[in-house]
């Protein structure tokens, strides 16, 4: 027991002699503490004195020391001053700076501050949304990248919110979107059952694509390419100079097509001619095809006189000519294949043969012929439209977004197949695709961005492949050396023979000569 007393006693000493000296020694500390401030202190004013000036500075310097040695005592007062400076300054040691706020709750915070007003009920005894709420009572989860951007979120909402409305969810996507970010695109998936909204931010798609021949099959028409949630299916293509598996948007056309049918509405300046031109060039090897261009620009020129385009019309009077003939065409067609399956033979080639009505800007001449007096070139579009995928044909309409409301209603009921490009509100996506789109646009969108609906299906992204006018001089060479090595020729193509029918004695507006 002494032994152990003893050795308590010990350590008591030396705990108490290590107090003192750290006692002794706490001046000597401050003091050190304080002179490495003022050398920091003199070291970022150094660094700080323009080069020019360094040279003033040094002597005004050397001047002032050599002015305090020569006073009586100087020196000796100047080092008791820096020590006492010195002690003041490291009288205490630096505070850390403060941390930096976490960006997840900064944003967080403001999203769930902002949703409040559409998701909280006031009259709720325990609301999910409330304005002395935290986001961490509605937001399950959430994951950022590494600058910081939110790249998917999940939360819940209450039973009373009516998320069956589409106004109601355009709002939430809206608010979300503003706050997320408004450089990319959202996906919103509304679990009804559950209330919980999924919020998930999609990368962008290729936008250096450019027309090339695509595998695909017999009456498989590529409209664009979209990523892993629009499609499962994948094909080669050539990207960048390099061989790549991209997800296409596959339009499958023909007498068992269940959208026969394609309406493309877009803004100026998106691409639906160049839509038009990429699926009159996978068209042509396989049949034959009649070019309205109601525009007049000549975006497709490039297809006349080329094997396989029967005509290429910019004027009224040829359009109106080509679509007449089109509709006996599709009648002979139906009155063809009847007589065979009748007879039981097979059907003659040249009504087996696929022939493609290809419409760009057709409101156009519809407002030049009420405006003369004459027939709208819609209205003859009707037998084609109805009859269509019995006779293999095909109509393919594109037009402005700001032109929709003249489309007649025929077209809108018989076209099942539907693209929008370029931007659009959630009320003019609706009226365009036929159905709420759940995916937030991205503010600035590049040219061929849009979206597809095909049938029943649900809306997916879409870029169109470049394919630009081989005619336009502004175009850069590569692209147009694209469209150029797809067009066809005589030596080339295989022919089935057409029954022959004169469209007009005039030459077409679009190409020299007769029209056949």
């Amino acid at each position: 027991m002494s032994l152990t007393r003893h050795f308590s006693r010990g350590r008591d000493l030396a705990r108490t002699a290590g107090d003192h000296a750290g006692d002794m020694f706490a001046p000597v500390t401050l003091i050190g503490r304080g002179l490495r401030s003022h050398a920091d202190w003199a070291k970022g004013r150094w660094a700080a004195t323009p080069k020019e000036r360094r040279g003033p500075t040094v002597f005004l310097t050397a001047a002032a020391l050599l002015g305090i040695a020569l006073l009586p005592h100087g020196p000796l007062f100047a080092l008791i001053a820096l020590m006492a400076s010195a002690a003041w300054v490291g009288r205490e040691p630096k505070a850390a700076p403060a941390p930096a706020p976490d960006v997840a709750d900064l944003k967080l915070t403001a999203l769930y501050a902002a949703l409040t007003p559409y998701l909280g009920g006031f009259d709720d005894a325990a609301p999910l949304y409330s304005l002395d709420g935290a986001y961490k009572t509605a937001f399950d989860s959430w994951q950022f990248d590494e600058e910081g951007r939110l790249t998917a979120l999940e939360l819940r909402y209450p039973p009373y919110f009516t998320d069956t409305e589409p106004g109601a969810r355009a709002r939430i996507e809206q608010v979300v979107q503003g706050k997320a970010g408004r450089a990319r695109e959202y996906l919103f998936d509304w679990d009804e059952e559950s209330n919980r909204l999924k919020i998930g931010a999609l990368a962008p798609l290729a936008t250096d694509i450019v027309a090339q021949p695509f595998v695909t099959a017999p009456g498989e028409i590529v409209l664009g390419f979209t990523d892993g949630l629009g499609s499962r299916r994948t094909i080669p293509v050539s990207q960048g100079g390099t061989t790549a598996q991209q997800p296409p948007v596959v339009w499958r056309t023909g007498a068992r097509a269940a959208e026969p049918h394609l309406l493309a509405l877009g803004a100026a300046g998106y691409g639906t001619s160049s839509l038009l031109r990429s699926i009159a060039l996978q068209a042509l090897p396989h049949g034959d095809l009649v070019v309205i261009d109601g525009a007049g620009t000549g975006e497709h020129a490039c297809l006349v006189n080329r094997p396989g385009v029967h005509t290429v019309e910019t004027s009224l009077h040829g359009a109106l000519a080509a679509l007449e003939w089109a509709a006996k065409e599709t009648e002979r067609r139906l009155t063809a294949l009847n007589a065979a399956r009748h007879h039981g033979v097979p059907a003659p080639a040249d009504v087996t043969r696929p022939l493609w009505l290809l419409l760009d800007h057709p409101t156009e001449l519809s407002e030049l012929a009420h405006a003369e007096g004459r027939q709208d070139p819609q209205d003859l579009l009707e037998v084609p439209l109805r009859h269509g995928r019995a006779a293999r044909v095909t109509v393919v309409i594109a037009d402005d977004l700001e032109a929709r409301d003249r489309i007649s209603p025929s077209v809108r009921a018989t076209t099942r197949a539907r693209v929008l490009l370029g931007p659009a509100g959630p009320e003019v996506a609706q009226e365009a695709l036929g159905v709420p789109l759940d995916i937030a646009p991205a503010a600035q969108t590049p040219a061929g961005r849009g979206y597809a609906r095909l049938g029943a299906a649900t809306p997916v992204r879409l870029q169109v492949p470049v394919t630009v006018d081989p005619l336009d001089d502004e175009a850069q060479a590569g692209h147009r050396d694209a469209v150029i090595a797809l067009l066809p020729h005589r030596d080339t193509r295989t022919e089935a023979p057409v029954h022959p029918v004169r469209l007009s004695k005039e030459p077409s507006a679009g190409r020299p000569g007769p029209v056949w």
